[in-house]
């Protein structure tokens, strides 16, 4: 499958303003990239890229004063099948796992597992371990949570989404992640493309939410809004939550003017 996919988001800049932007495919999927995902700057601007603390690839821009446009606009190949089902993926006792899966065990700025703790056992501690529990999480969170563009916000926490029971992607990302903190599951916060292939189109394109878990001796792709296995995900980035993975920190005032996201599947070349 070939994947049509890019962006443009658009600035209004009072005044000279640094920045630093995730937008780029992330390392592990660029050997699939057909057309250089080359993040472009209007009025052109140099760029400097670099591999965050996460494996992510970084940008970094000094936006002038004015209109500051930037974009990319990319082919990328996919292998066209769904979402991972491992039903017999077992949960690995935290004695066992990894060194550098345990910071996706402990509590994060979006993702407050010391509020959430007590209500995760409640909730999950008579569930089946493992794939199963990440399952029962993932369908509490899709049934608790209302979507609503309208009531986005970026100071939203997992512990407020719960409360509210309204949000969108990532407020459902970042609660199932808490929830499978609570109950020793490491559990990270992704973002990238989502395009609606293979399902009903559902309304405007974004960059999209979702987080991964680690069972047995991988990480698995699972997906709170909209609970069902999906096709064509372009990763951009992973980290504990939003934080680590925003699409444009700005150092200063930088008002949001513009902003368009797509991704659609091709036909295959010729």
């Amino acid at each position: 499958m070939r994947i049509q996919t890019g962006f443009e988001i658009t600035y209004d800049c009072p005044a000279p303003v640094p920045m630093m932007l995730t937008l780029s495919v992330h390392p592990s999927r660029r050997g699939d990239l057909e057309t250089p995902d080359w993040v472009r700057t209007d009025p052109p601007l140099d760029v400097r890229q670099y591999l965050d603390g996460f494996g992510n690839i970084c940008s970094r821009v000094l936006a002038p004063a004015g209109r500051l446009t930037l974009s990319a606009d990319f082919v990328i190949r996919d292998s066209g099948l769904v979402d991972d089902h491992a039903p017999d993926a077992p949960q690995i006792p935290v004695q066992d796992l990894p060194d550098d899966v345990l910071i996706f065990l402990l509590g994060s700025r979006y993702c407050e597992t010391d509020r959430l703790s007590d209500m995760a056992w409640t909730l999950f501690q008579d569930t089946p371990t493992g794939w199963g529990r990440v399952q029962a999480i993932v369908d509490y969170v899709h049934n608790h949570i209302r979507f609503d563009y309208q009531h986005a916000r970026p100071t939203k926490t997992a512990y407020e989404a719960h409360a509210e029971a309204v949000g969108v992607c990532r407020d459902y990302a970042h609660l199932a992640i808490a929830f499978c903190r609570c109950m020793n599951i490491p559990a990270r916060y992704c973002t990238g493309y989502l395009g609606d292939i293979g399902v009903p189109t559902i309304g405007v394109m974004d960059f999209s939410a979702w987080f991964e878990v680690y069972l047995g001796d991988r990480w698995y792709a699972f997906d709170a809004r909209n609970n069902r296995p999906r096709i064509g995900r372009v990763l951009i980035a992973r980290g504990r939550d939003a934080v680590d993975v925003a699409i444009a920190n700005t150092f200063g005032q930088a008002n949001l003017a513009g902003f368009k996201v797509i991704a659609y599947d091709l036909p295959e070349a010729a």
